[in-house]
């Protein structure tokens, strides 16, 4: 496609051989199977009480991951070149702004989540605030709210009328200098997202960690088997994240610069950046197939519920325990149980 670089006269040839046909092959399995595991888990999850922040945020995961489902086939459709250009700017100025804002929406729950798995296991006996059921569904709306209102001037200022091209046409033909500058800041603000979100989940799963290794060597307990697992239900959350998202933070900077910024013999080195930030961006959208591995790792009862649901049976009641009660809390309780554990239980 012959398109012109912001405020530069040279044209670039970028090769879409690539993002439209292999990338819209990969999407439409990842929208079929993103379909599925996030149908599933929103059927099971609104059948549990939100007897816990824990429960408010997962919630919230898989609305934000169905949501993000929903768009991806009219970006599969506006990849491969189907349609008429008026599905193109559907795309630029509905569809991929809302697929974008979600994602960050995600991420800023799963740092929730990991502020919530740090009081819960780190500060049992702290009953704060942030625990509070009715906290955790203010600081979900207002999740929904803040990256809701910064992202609608993305779609209100996409107002221009575009020039027909004879390739597809570029999201950013749609901008005019407000909106490239409204841009280009969201992007920096979702960049502070993200790596806020990253320190934030390094520092409580650090405290976490450490926690984990007292409780084994306190209860003196011999099995190796059990302490890989327990590890690796407390780290399956940052684990998830840093794979889905990091790559794509990497390679969205110099991207955004390329589509905002005039510089000199850019275009090799803007089509190189484009082909990487749709391969990570790819990656970051798999979130929505590797988020229900939080769900069956980290919360019991969603585990039960889905194996009953799998195997056709009555939805178990979950008498006697608590139905928010995580996987890792429940065996670092049996294990140090001699020491008075049972605060870990939600």
């Amino acid at each position: 496609m012959n398109s012109s670089l912001p405020n530069t006269s040279v044209k670039c040839l970028r090769d879409t051989s690539v993002t439209s046909v292999v990338f819209p092959c990969l999407y439409s399995l990842l929208f079929l199977s993103a379909l599925v595991l996030n149908s599933l888990a929103a059927w099971i999850f609104f059948t549990i009480p939100s007897t816990s922040t824990f429960v408010v945020y997962l919630k919230n995961v898989v609305v934000a991951d169905f949501l993000m489902t929903l768009t991806i086939p009219i970006k599969v459709l506006s990849d491969a070149g189907i349609g008429s250009w008026q599905l193109r700017v559907v795309y630029c100025r509905y569809s991929a702004v809302l697929f974008y804002t979600t994602m960050y929406i995600s991420i800023i729950l799963l740092g929730l989540i990991s502020l919530d798995r740090y009081l819960k296991i780190v500060r049992p006996f702290e009953q704060g605030p942030l625990q509070r059921v009715r906290v955790g569904q203010v600081l979900s709306a207002g999740v929904w709210a803040l990256m809701l209102s910064l992202a609608m001037p993305n779609t209100i200022l996409s107002d221009r009328m575009p020039k027909l091209p004879v390739g597809k046409l570029k999201c950013t033909s749609l901008k005019g200098p407000a909106g490239m500058l409204w841009h280009e800041g969201f992007n920096y603000f979702c960049q502070v997202v993200f790596w806020g979100t990253l320190a934030l989940m390094a520092v409580c799963y650090t405290f976490i960690s450490k926690k984990v290794y007292e409780s084994y060597r306190a209860s003196k307990s011999g099995s190796k088997a059990a302490s890989r697992s327990t590890k690796a239900k407390v780290f399956v959350v940052v684990g998830v994240f840093f794979v889905c998202f990091a790559p794509f933070h990497f390679a969205r900077v110099p991207y955004t610069l390329t589509q905002t910024r005039s510089v000199p013999n850019q275009c090799r080195a803007a089509n190189a950046l484009y082909i990487a930030k749709e391969t990570t961006l790819w990656l970051s959208a798999t979130n929505v197939c590797l988020d229900p591995l939080i769900y069956i790792f980290l919360c019991k009862v969603f585990r039960r519920r889905l194996t009953a649901t799998l195997r056709r049976r009555p939805l178990p009641q979950d008498v006697g325990e608590s139905p928010t009660v995580t996987s890792t809390q429940r065996e670092m309780t049996q294990m140090n149980n001699t020491m008075s554990y049972s605060e870990y239980n939600q």
